[in-house]
């Protein structure tokens, strides 16, 4: 298990243990930190290799323990209640595994900003898009990535108008570019007091989340900044103070906003790093040959544009417009269980950039 293949090249386990201790070697030396940006460079390195290195050593453990439960069943006369586990555990982590491996954009693993932006419809998108950010919890609980709020708008009767999240953990970004787009969701409306099947639509917008500082320079004279009232789930600070900000670009129209923080200043940095991670991205698109992912991101939220329909009748069914992965289990996807849904978004890629190479 030590030598595996991915996408026709070699994974080298001596090359692996040789780069992580030539590395660990380098921060011994007493200049090391003399420059901090090329040290905290070979941390990040050194980080992401181990992982790497973890994350074959757990993949070769759990290969031997189903040897050894195969073993056991073929020796002895009972069959072995375990070995049904066993293969499945196995089975689980090496899907985990295959999409680690499809994760190789240089921003892949980095942590995300998540948006979620409801569409025309009032409080059945609000409601929708409550859904969805209830949805990227769960997800992040059984990813065990942390998360904190940076924006929070409720909607007027339910839902919410706008939520911006940021999640953090390795490959958080490699993951939910998958969810960028237009989500739609079919259903017998709560709120219709006739019952009536109802389509709503709500916006997912994901952004890498960029630690170090980006060439991006951003004039003051072309940003509007707004200021209003926090609101959100309680707290002594929310509601008090106009201590959130908007920041809008004038130049490209994007807007970012933040009110977690609990003074004017914190929410102002925050939302800059925000902005700042956005035109990185923006820049980095308009310069990449293949623009669908961006593209995906700019379509209308309304008919014809979704990636992802949700339906709850009359049927149960959950299916991709991009990969055609589909599944009747809705209310698993609804807990966050995506895993298939990403991993089909991954292999879509995968398969694209080898038919342009």
């Amino acid at each position: 298990m030590k030598n595996t293949t991915n996408s026709g090249s070699i994974f080298e386990w001596d090359t692996l243990i040789q780069s992580i201790t030539q590395l660990q070697e380098k921060t011994v030396n007493p200049e090391f930190w003399n420059d901090n940006e090329s040290a905290q460079k070979i941390l990040k390195d050194i980080s992401k290799l181990e992982n790497e290195k973890n994350l074959w050593e757990k993949l070769d453990d759990m290969y031997s323990e189903v040897e050894i439960h195969v073993e056991l069943y073929e020796t002895e006369d009972e069959a072995d209640p375990d070995i049904e586990k066993a293969f499945l555990r196995f089975e689980t982590y090496l899907t985990e595994v295959e999409v680690r491996k499809m994760m190789n954009d240089e921003d892949d693993i980095r942590g995300a900003i998540l948006t979620i932006h409801p569409g025309a419809g009032g409080t059945e998108s609000q409601d929708w898009a409550s859904m969805l950010y209830r949805l990227y919890t769960r997800w992040c609980e059984r990813m065990g990535f942390s998360t904190k709020i940076l924006d929070f708008q409720p909607g007027d009767e339910a839902g919410l108008k706008d939520v911006t999240i940021e999640i953090v953990g390795d490959y958080v970004y490699g993951n939910l570019k998958s969810e960028a787009g237009v989500h739609r969701l079919v259903r017998i409306s709560p709120f219709d007091s006739n019952s009536r099947r109802h389509t709503s639509f709500a916006s997912i917008f994901v952004y890498p989340i960029y630690e170090e500082e980006l060439d991006i320079e951003i004039d003051e004279k072309e940003l509007r900044i707004d200021t209003y009232r926090s609101s959100g789930a309680g707290g002594q600070h929310v509601n008090k103070t106009d201590s959130a900000i908007r920041l809008t670009h004038l130049p490209t129209g994007i807007v970012v906003q933040c009110q977690n923080e609990r003074s004017q200043l914190k929410n102002k940095n925050v939302a800059m790093k925000m902005l700042k991670a956005k035109l990185y991205q923006k820049r980095k698109e308009e310069q990449a040959q293949d623009k669908q992912v961006i593209e995906d991101q700019k379509m209308d939220i309304a008919w014809g544009s979704q990636i992802r329909s949700y339906v709850f009748h009359p049927y149960n069914l959950v299916k991709d417009h991009r990969t055609k992965v589909e599944t009747g289990n809705i209310q698993s996807v609804m807990d966050g269980e995506i895993r298939s849904f990403i991993r089909g978004f991954l292999l879509m890629n995968m398969e694209s950039s080898n038919i342009v190479n």
